[in-house]
């Protein structure tokens, strides 16, 4: 049983340093009654990250493209 406890603790801490280095966490703090609609649509997203992430990066191209 250690060994085992012993794996998840080494993969945890590789995974901690991985995300150090190489990822930044974000918040969005949405209002219940002004933000709904932005709620409702990121809820039936089937990845929230991937859809805010496709949204950027098409207003980042269409930005590119009006200058």
């Amino acid at each position: 049983m250690k060994d085992w406890l012993d794996s998840i603790e080494s993969r945890n801490k590789a995974q901690s340093k991985y995300d150090k280095e190489h990822t930044q966490g974000l918040y969005i703090k949405l209002n219940l009654k002004n933000d709904l609609d932005i709620i409702q649509w990121l809820w039936a997203q089937p990845s929230k990250q991937g859809a805010i992430k496709r949204l950027i990066r098409e207003e980042i191209a269409r930005k590119r493209e009006n200058k």
